[in-house]
């Protein structure tokens, strides 16, 4: 599987999932491709560990449901986000810890401020771990957060220049 790299979508400093200053995060770098599926690349550490080598259940959920919450930015741009509503989680098999992963979210509906997605974390060979489906609200990064958070946590990525993206 292979995607073609259109953009690095913007980061923040704690966010548990993209944030490059939280140090039990998982510091994910997500980018948008020409398939219309935003693409996330992670390694889980040790911290986030379920049964031993495995990574939590709620950690895949969560990051599964930014990645969905995040796809609506390749519509409306960096200001844009979801806030869920509804997600719905497949656990198919277990999640190793110290491995780079990616996980995939899209858009399936947007029907003005509600829309749809779905998303799947891959392992390294590709096959679906987990994947979920999720209904979520509309908003602008400036109705979620505070101002200050748009000036001195949300930013652009680290500039990793990707053409593609394969598995």
């Amino acid at each position: 599987m292979t995607w073609s790299v259109t953009g690095q979508q913007h980061i923040s400093k704690n966010c548990l999932v993209c944030g490059i200053e939280n140090d039990f995060g998982l510091k994910t770098k997500f980018y948008e491709t020409q398939e219309k599926e935003l693409v996330g690349i992670f390694t889980p550490h040790d911290k986030l560990q379920s049964y031993p080598g495995i990574l939590h259940g709620g950690i895949s959920a969560t990051i599964l449901d930014e990645t969905i919450g995040r796809a609506i930015m390749m519509v409306y741009g960096q200001e844009s986000f979801g806030v869920t509503l509804e997600l719905n989680v497949k656990y198919k098999k277990p999640v190793p810890l110290g491995v780079e992963l990616k996980v995939i979210g899209r858009i399936t509906n947007d029907k003005g401020r509600i829309f749809e997605g779905t998303g799947e974390l891959l392992l390294p060979n590709g096959e679906v771990a987990v994947s979920a489906e999720g209904k979520y609200m509309k908003r602008t990064i400036s109705q979620i957060v505070q101002n200050d958070f748009l000036d001195d946590e949300w930013f652009a990525g680290d500039g990793e220049e990707k053409a593609e993206i394969n598995v």
